[in-house]
């Protein structure tokens, strides 16, 4: 729990220090391993730069005198120190193992952490959020985006911590070694910082772009793999490319100009190191001159080669710090994606109202029972007088003078009011767009209305948890959507308790299960692909399955029929019939014959109900309704 609380902690994501210090957050969960980590670092840093001052010391004090002839050092003590040279570097390695080990454990499970937190913050998000988003857009932020986030924990961090640990001690031990020589190379390394700023700055700007770019053509590409089959029966493929080859290019101009900067900027790094080290060689050769040089700035041979050594230590970190800026330029990007993801609005439910289990006592009174009764109540607190009621689940529905829009400009419904009654079937028809599909949205709050009540059991469904209120509706929708999984599972999603006979009984319900059985392998067969391998109508009849085997009271029936055909249609018509029996319905159809035995009908022009009765009721009134049936007006 602690990490998801650093992961949701909201930050001024336009301002890249905050992102900057957002990510590092991510580590806080972590503490100790990551303190261990870096004493590994640290001891790893300092075994490598005494290795290095050991060889100032075998240069002076024994190769040195072996070539001149000494007798007074011999080639025992010689292995000895070659010997302890060696150890040291070999318990450098073990350290920087065991630091690598720890780096990809902290890194692993912080990104495991971001996943979870991030899908589950999408469960939560508001039906708008995604409205307003393509799928593929939302998807590179778990691909790509990501894949950034990772790369900067676990390279980018690790080797900035490493290479200024490096750069520390090895400044250390160089003005120990000639300061002059040190505060020669200094100057140089403050105008590789002016370069490195420069060329950051430059980079980081279309970094950023890149990320946008790239979720701008993954969504592109999502929404044009589900519609393939409809830009080639329009024969759009050219048209199609032109506007990929749009988003390509726009991508490819980003990346282009992010990572030209970058890769200038460590080959430019490494030259003006080259500059350092020659300057370095040729005054600490000067400095290795017995004529004319202060004692003070005298250096040995031993202490020149070693001092060369560590200009190359002081000087590839600086490199190595540089070349990272690129990745660190990207997972900033694609950070702050990640976080606008996290930090979106999710969906407010101030509901309190609760579906629970119920059965009548001796006295006809609701009981609360904690088992599986197989009836229904809602639970209402009342914190004035600190009481509790229960409403018994019936699936009554009311609209009272209902306005909603889904901007603020423009109005969908306009003081629509009407009334199910548990039992009836209420059939809403009427021109495309229209606003017969948003009345089934506001019922199960995937929209809040902008003025009037809704009221569910005679209670506000604002007072309801959402929860509560969406698992006891079921939905048929004209897009049907099915889960890689066998189809057992599929229909089982209506309710994951339900046991395989009541899976079976709903199949059955639905006049699904012929077509099941004589699938390979039956109910255990896995589907794919949005069950590619079905055709349209069998995925509409397991989704009838799925809204049967969850057994709710009210009924959303969104043109459930459209894609089967008039002789399944009346096949399933008992089933139906069978599964609407004591429950409210709400069908939306275009075919007028699926509703004529609706119990009222509701026509709906313009977001107001201009007529409503039954079928004889609408017929004899010779309106709308009566054009509609009679075909001397045509839905659009």
């Amino acid at each position: 729990m602690s990490n998801r609380k650093t992961l949701m902690k909201r930050a001024h994501i336009e301002n890249p220090k905050e992102i900057l210090v957002r990510m590092l957050k991510l580590y806080a969960p972590y503490k100790v391993k990551v303190i261990v980590a870096l004493i590994c670092l640290i001891l790893g840093t300092v075994l490598t730069v005494c290795g290095t001052l050991m060889l100032t010391t075998i240069i002076d004090e024994y190769i040195a005198p072996l070539a001149s002839g000494s007798t007074e050092v011999t080639m025992g003590g010689f292995a000895g120190m070659i010997g302890v040279m060696a150890s040291i570097y070999a318990v450098a390695a073990i350290v920087q193992y065991v630091y690598n080990f720890l780096c990809v454990q902290v890194t692993t499970k912080i990104m495991q952490g971001v996943r979870d937190q991030m899908f589950a913050k999408m469960e939560t998000l508001p039906i708008r959020y995604f409205d307003t988003r393509t799928h593929g857009e939302i998807m590179s932020r778990y691909t790509n985006d990501t894949d950034t986030l990772r790369e900067f924990l676990s390279n980018a961090v690790p080797n900035l911590i490493s290479q200024s640990l490096t750069m520390i001690a090895v400044f250390v031990v160089m003005m120990t070694y000639s300061w002059l020589l040190t505060l020669i190379l200094l100057c140089s390394i403050i105008a590789m910082s002016f370069v490195v700023r420069y060329i950051s700055g430059k980079s980081g700007k279309h970094f950023m772009n890149q990320q946008r770019d790239y979720g701008s053509l993954v969504g592109f590409v999502e929404e044009h793999v589900d519609g393939l089959k409809v830009v080639k029966v329009f024969s759009h493929e050219s048209a199609e490319i032109k506007d990929f080859d749009k988003h390509n290019a726009q991508l490819t101009y980003s990346n282009r100009k992010g990572h030209t900067y970058a890769n200038v900027l460590m080959p430019t790094m490494n030259n003006l190191g080259y500059v350092n080290y020659a300057i370095v060689a040729i005054v600490g050769t000067l400095f290795c001159s017995p004529i004319g040089i202060p004692s003070f700035l005298a250096m040995t041979v031993g202490k020149l080669i070693g001092y060369v050594q560590l200009t190359k230590q002081f000087s590839n970190p600086m490199g190595q710090m540089a070349q990272q800026a690129n990745t660190i330029l990207q997972a900033m990007a694609g950070s702050k994606r990640i976080f606008e993801l996290m930090d979106a609005e999710s969906e407010t439910d101030d509901g309190y109202v609760t579906l629970v289990n119920a059965k009548e006592d001796d006295n006809g009174n609701i009981v609360e029972r904690e088992e599986y009764t197989g009836a229904w109540a809602w639970k209402h607190y009342h914190k004035a007088t600190d009481t509790v009621t229960y409403v018994k689940w019936q699936g009554e529905v009311e609209f009272e003078d209902v306005t909603f829009g889904y901007v603020p400009e423009k109005t969908v419904l306009k003081h629509v009011n009407l009334v199910a009654k548990p039992g009836q079937k209420i059939a809403l028809v009427g021109s495309t767009g229209a606003g017969k599909t948003t009345i089934t949205n506001l019922v199960n709050r995937f929209y809040d209305i902008n003025d009037g009540k809704i009221r569910y059991d005679n209670i506000n469904i604002t007072k309801i948890k959402k929860d509560d209120l969406r698992r006891s509706m079921a939905m048929v929708l004209q897009d049907t959507h099915l889960f890689t999984g066998t189809v057992k599972d599929n229909i089982r999603f209506g309710k994951l308790d339900a046991t395989d006979e009541e899976i079976y009984e709903a199949a059955k319900l639905a006049n699904a299960d012929y077509f099941i059985s004589h699938l390979p392998n039956g109910y255990d067969t896995v589907l794919t692909g949005d069950g590619a391998n079905l055709s349209q109508g069998q995925r509409q009849l397991l989704a009838i399955a799925r809204a049967a085997v969850a057994n709710p009271p009210v009924l959303i029936l969104d043109e459930a029929t459209s894609s089967i055909d008039t002789h399944t249609e009346k096949l399933i018509e008992q089933g139906m019939d069978k599964l609407m029996q004591g429950r409210t319905v709400f069908v939306i159809a275009h075919r007028l014959s699926t509703v004529r035995n609706s119990d009222m009908i509701l026509v709906i022009e313009q977001g107001e109900i201009i007529e409503r009765g039954n079928h004889d009721e609408l017929i004899a009134q010779k309106g709308r309704y009566y054009k509609l049936y009679t075909g001397s007006f045509e839905l659009e």
